[in-house]
């Protein structure tokens, strides 16, 4: 007889064939040395079948290893697991016994700035540093970010998304009005530029922050200020209720999003409801109330002046009608 509970907290998934486990390893960010391809190889040669499933989350998933044989397979990825946390500031204490809790997935992260030209920030390293900030963690949530407004990663499909942003500065002085800013966002983005007496001007209510016209500016006029966060809340799939996540702050310091994410998982240990199995935490939001979440969630936390609040979530999805 296995303990499967215990085995699913060790991030092992419990297969549709009967003796079988799945290992699932966690890579912060999506960012991998090479030299873990190896060992990854020699796991699924040794003790799977001799393949490895890709996930959704950007980890790695190697089916067919038999349950006899967890205690071996921990022993051998102990080392590689216990690196990989070390690298996100994450200390596993006995890496021999697998990892300490599965519920919060991996932090998934867009490639970033290392290597897109539109990207705002180093996705993997705030990834690093939110995988530092809430694991472990037996709490259900899934965790994005993406470097831009375009969400390669789908964060608004996440619990908790986080978008960067970039406050484009303006130097008049260097703009020779080509419009090739204007132009850009009229088509692609969200027509925030005008020109008014013979300048560049930037209206806040429609501006992104994707930092697309500092891209198209020839002249360098416009260039990059400082790096800004949208938190996004309460996105997921699934049978019941799929939805987008909304906007909960705008303009958010790193320091910011890093305190807020921690007190997500402090809002859920006081309101979550135990008796279903994963409950994601908009569904927590929904029962306790927009105010509360706030409340709990802001607490201890100073905003940094750019930052905004939203006054509600917004979470377009559709929905199943409870029947009485």
């Amino acid at each position: 007889m296995y303990n499967t509970k215990k085995i699913i907290k060790n991030a092992f998934r419990i297969s549709k064939v009967r003796g079988e486990t799945a290992i699932r390893l966690r890579i912060p960010g999506g960012h991998l040395e090479v030299k873990y391809l190896d060992v990854i190889k020699d796991l699924a040669q040794r003790f799977g079948n001799g393949t490895v499933h890709l996930t959704t989350r950007q980890g790695y998933e190697i089916p067919g290893v038999k349950l006899s044989d967890i205690e071996k397979v921990r022993e051998f990825m102990r080392k590689m697991i216990y690196e990989i946390e070390k690298s996100s500031n994450v200390i596993l204490e006995e890496p021999e016994k697998g990892y300490p809790s599965a519920g919060t997935r991996n932090v998934s992260a867009c490639i970033g700035n290392r290597v897109c030209q539109f990207s705002n920030s180093d996705t993997t390293l705030l990834a690093q540093k939110l995988e530092a900030a809430i694991y472990p963690n037996n709490y259900h949530l899934k965790v994005a970010v993406t470097g831009c407004p375009n969400d390669c990663i789908k964060a608004h499909m996440n619990d908790i998304g986080i978008i960067a942003g970039v406050l484009p500065e303006y130097d008049k002085e260097a703009c020779i009005l080509c419009e090739a800013c204007l132009d850009n966002c009229k088509m692609r983005v969200t027509s925030a530029l005008r020109i008014e007496n013979y300048r560049i001007v930037r209206d806040e209510d429609y501006c992104i922050k994707c930092g697309e016209c500092i891209l198209k500016c020839p002249t360098q006029a416009a260039y990059r200020g400082k790096l800004l966060y949208r938190i996004i809340i309460g996105g997921r799939t699934g049978k019941k209720n799929p939805r987008m996540a909304g906007t909960f702050i705008e303009d958010a310091s790193e320091e910011v999003v890093l305190a807020v994410c921690k007190n997500v998982y402090s809002f859920i240990s006081r309101y979550i409801d135990p008796k279903p199995p994963k409950e994601l935490i908009g569904y927590i939001i929904d029962r306790a109330g927009f105010d509360t979440f706030v409340h709990e969630v802001i607490k201890g936390i100073t905003l940094n002046p750019e930052a905004k609040l939203a006054k509600k979530l917004d979470n377009p999805g559709y929905f199943y009608p409870v029947r009485k």
